[in-house]
């Protein structure tokens, strides 16, 4: 197994093994069994996770020189800037989505504007969406209703076990591309010794 891989299980491990710890069994038909406690539990862990990406992400995001955002590995691949705005759109529209939520009102039709996002590429504009966005979807993950998580929901037909697993191995795949990149430019995660 490649020791990124195995960085990436080790990561997951504590949550997994929390999850494991309170989900009930399935019913014969396959169906999760979870009640409010339950589902409160696993959506704390997973604000929790979502918030040690959010630190390390935006740590890396002030690292990383201006003059660095437009840096890709090769053409055809996402540049520095575009990760970073690629996160910040996910955290205003997928994390609400995740929990049952909804994007901020002013968010318009999502064909537009994910890729529109994309296009911002000053530092400071990149860090104030990257705020904005982490800021609401951190909002929807909390205020999101337990009571209401405890089967598959709306917008997704998913589970809240499938619905954090998804989105929060999703993030932790875009810090490790944007580790990658850092380290390519030169910059060394803030975290690290």
């Amino acid at each position: 197994m490649p020791q990124h891989a195995r960085r990436r299980l080790l990561a997951a491990l504590p949550f997994v093994v929390a999850l494991a710890a309170v989900m009930p069994a399935h019913t014969a038909q396959g169906q999760d069994i979870m009640d409010a406690k339950t589902a409160g539990f696993l959506r704390d862990k997973y604000v929790t996770d979502m918030d040690t990406v959010h630190a390390k992400i935006m740590a890396l995001a002030v690292a990383i020189p201006e003059d660095k955002y437009s840096w890709r590995p090769t053409a055809g691949v996402r540049s520095v800037s575009e990760v970073l705005m690629h996160l910040a759109s996910e955290w205003m529209y997928y994390t609400p989505m995740s929990v049952g939520g909804k994007p901020p009102a002013d968010f318009g039709p999502p064909r537009e504007t994910l890729p529109k996002m994309e296009t911002i590429t000053a530092k400071r504009d990149v860090i104030a969406q990257l705020e904005k966005g982490w800021s609401y979807g951190r909002a929807q993950l909390t205020a999101a209703d337990a009571a209401t998580l405890t089967g598959k929901y709306a917008p997704w037909n998913v589970s809240l076990a499938d619905a954090a697993f998804g989105m929060t191995g999703d993030q932790h795949e875009h810090l490790g591309q944007l580790i990658a990149y850092a380290r390519s430019i030169g910059v060394k995660p803030p975290w690290t010794k």
